[in-house]
């Protein structure tokens, strides 16, 4: 905890918001870091550096008690709260300027129960925290597909990753969580205690509560058949991908990519920086089908890089991780839909063709297996019917590029919505789409909103992809 002076703060009475920073220093376990500390700009620094962004209070949590006096001093001092967990916010929520941000990366521990298979992990904690911990036991959990994302981020917008097929998304396998409310009451959520918080957290994005930690179910995954497989940008390719995938064994994540040719080893030169259609794969199921699984890549299309080897499943969740370091610039947009039609593919081919920077990808998550066979009603995630999500992902280094490559994101989905669902995943919408969080929720939206007038009437947590009290709802 920092020891200098604190200045008053707020935009309420300047006397009342130094007394709650005051309180607030007195109580922390952790560390409070204002803009004249030398460790500031570390501390308000990002994922993505598109969000630039000055805060008044920079409050890095040591522990629960840390988050209920940090939402104290938000409700005192009147400034907007950014709760960061341990991973991206690519849309920039996890920070703002000139208020109060609640870091809880410093509460990433993560506690197996083998026995039990069940894993306790801090809201800080990272997919590299959580993996490592659970691999150490050949268990694993659904989550991303990349290990510095944050748990908390990915789980409570819903969850897709490789695993989603054979063991659904990772908020379906999200058994308890403990969540500090706007009032500072602390409580532990799932099935048979508050059940309806813990509903609306599977899939309701950070609208409800600070969730301090999380216990996921785990699964018996030992290691895996992973690794990217790459063809030309070609519609036959696409098309034979959207047939088959459907007809894949569950235990087989493959995600459709559309992007540059890494400078790998595995790829031919001619193809470095080239648009491509890749296949990055996750075959979870017994290594004598490996073979199998190599001959239904093969069938895609004709592979010009392959890079598919056997590996510990944390191992999967870090191939991209040097691709895509903190730092980048990163606009996202995201959708649902059934398997692309001909014209959707058109679309692809095209906005793939000019990919504006080397770090770009399209993603395309599918949505079938365990993911569509839960009730449409049992979690907030919305779109169980949809057969895939896309993401639209365009992220560059310089930023005399951002206009070029928001641009192009913003063309590309406007061209790609005839062909959509109507909503998208909430960990792909951007820090623009807020007109369209009510389609992402479709039927399950007022009921999120009446449930957030109960729980947070004052909309304490609104910097999120915010659904507002019901009371506020025009």
């Amino acid at each position: 905890m920092n020891d200098h002076d604190i200045d008053a703060t707020g935009r309420g009475e300047p006397e009342r918001a130094e007394a709650a920073v005051r309180a607030l220093v007195s109580r922390l376990h952790g560390r409070l870091t204002r803009p004249d500390h030398p460790e500031y700009d570390a501390a308000r620094r990002v994922y993505n550096a598109q969000h630039d962004r000055h805060p008044a209070l920079i409050v890095q949590a040591a522990d629960t008690a840390d988050v209920t006096a940090t939402l104290e001093a938000a409700r005192s001092t009147g400034l907007a709260l950014a709760v960061r967990g341990g991973g991206h916010s690519v849309a920039g929520y996890g920070t703002c300027d000139e208020g109060l941000v609640l870091d809880l990366g410093g509460l990433n521990d993560c506690r197996v129960d083998p026995e039990a298979r069940t894993l306790r992990a801090g809201g800080g904690a990272t997919w590299a925290d959580l993996n490592r911990a659970a691999a150490a036991f050949g268990l694993a959990t659904p989550g991303g597909i990349v290990s510095t994302t944050g748990i908390a981020g990915l789980t409570l917008g819903g969850g897709l990753g490789y695993l989603n097929r054979r063991f659904g998304l990772a908020c379906d396998n999200l058994i308890a969580a403990d969540v500090v409310t706007a009032d500072g009451a602390c409580l532990t959520c799932r099935e048979d205690a508050h059940a309806e918080l813990f509903w609306a957290l599977r899939g309701g994005g950070g609208n409800f509560g600070v969730v301090t930690a999380f216990e996921y179910r785990l699964h018996e995954v030992p290691d895996i058949l992973g690794g990217p497989t790459f063809y030309p940008l070609d519609g036959e390719v696409i098309r034979r991908y959207r047939e088959r995938i459907c007809e894949a064994p569950e235990a087989l994540g493959a995600l459709l990519a559309i992007t540059p040719g890494p400078p790998l080893p595995f790829l031919p030169e001619a193809w470095h920086g080239r648009p491509m259609a890749a296949v990055l794969s996750c075959w979870s199921g017994p290594e004598q089908d490996d073979a199998r699984i190599g001959e239904w890549l093969a069938d895609l299309g004709e592979i010009q890089g392959q890079a598919l080897r056997r590996m510990p499943y944390p191992t999967i969740n870090t191939l991209f991780d040097e691709l895509l370091p903190p730092g980048l610039h990163h606009y996202w947009k995201g959708c649902f839909s059934g398997p692309p039609t001909d014209e959707a593919i058109a679309v692809h081919l095209d906005f793939g063709a000019r990919l504006p920077s080397a770090e770009t990808a399209t993603l395309l998550f599918p949505l079938d297996g365990a993911s569509g066979r839960v009730e449409a009603g049992a979690t907030a995630f919305a779109y169980r019917d949809a057969g895939f999500a896309t993401a639209l992902g365009p992220s560059w280094s310089d930023p005399a590029d951002s206009e070029r490559n928001i641009a192009w994101g913003r063309d590309y989905y406007r061209a790609l919505r005839p062909y959509t669902d109507g909503g998208g995943y909430v960990n792909f919408m951007a820090d623009d789409d807020g007109h369209r969080v009510a389609d992402n929720y479709r039927q399950h939206y007022d009921r999120l909103a009446r449930l957030k007038a109960r729980v947070d009437p004052g909309n304490l947590f609104r910097l999120n992809h915010n659904i507002p009290p019901v009371d506020r709802v025009a």
